[in-house]
């Protein structure tokens, strides 16, 4: 079953066992809250009566969000303001809706009792899965040995020709290439 609940100004699409971060709701973590604003329910594609109709949920955490910065300026008239915000959220873990409460989901037996080799199943998480493939060298070695190991050498540009230089003009600045202007173009 889902429902889509309004609260905060937003609305929300929820579910049982669903994890969502609202604004503010009064409360510490572990106390239920009431979600009365309920929109529109259903279950699968059948639509249901939201009259009484309420979402229990749970509060997970109070938290804030990253940190928002507002600069004002006005050009030419050293005026300059900086502010920074940080929004303060709630993080609901959803109960019930309506009567219908949150069911633990199991992994089929079938499905569960021998996942193949290498692939990625609904039962098996992608970090636990097994990496097919050739592993790439570590580009800095930790052994000594390695790491004192001679580099392959790279190919050397011919060096360019040097001009012979006086003392005079050893330190001198760079003269500017004289000659006559190219007539401009009409």
């Amino acid at each position: 079953m889902f429902a889509v609940v309004r609260t905060g100004g937003k609305q929300y699409r929820v579910a049982p066992g669903d994890k969502i971060v609202v604004e503010k709701l009064a409360g510490n973590a572990g106390d239920r809250v009431t979600l009365g604003d309920v929109l529109l329910a259903g279950d699968g594609s059948s639509l249901k009566s939201t009259d009484g109709l309420t979402v229990a949920a749970e509060i997970v955490a109070q938290a804030k969000a990253d940190k928002v910065t507002v600069f004002k300026k006005r050009r030419r008239h050293n005026y300059r303001r900086k502010k920074g915000h940080r929004q303060q959220h709630t993080i609901l873990k959803i109960v019930a809706i309506g009567d219908q409460k949150e069911q633990k989901k199991a992994a089929p037996k079938a499905e569960a009792a021998a996942p193949a080799k290498g692939k990625v199943t609904k039962a098996q998480p992608q970090a636990d899965a097994e990496v097919t493939g050739k592993p790439t060298e570590n580009p800095a070695p930790d052994n000594a040995k390695a790491a004192n190991a001679p580099k392959p050498a790279a190919k050397k540009a011919a060096p360019a020709k040097a001009k012979a230089e006086t003392g005079s003009t050893k330190n001198a600045a760079p003269a500017k290439s004289g000659g006559k202007k190219a007539p401009k173009a009409k």
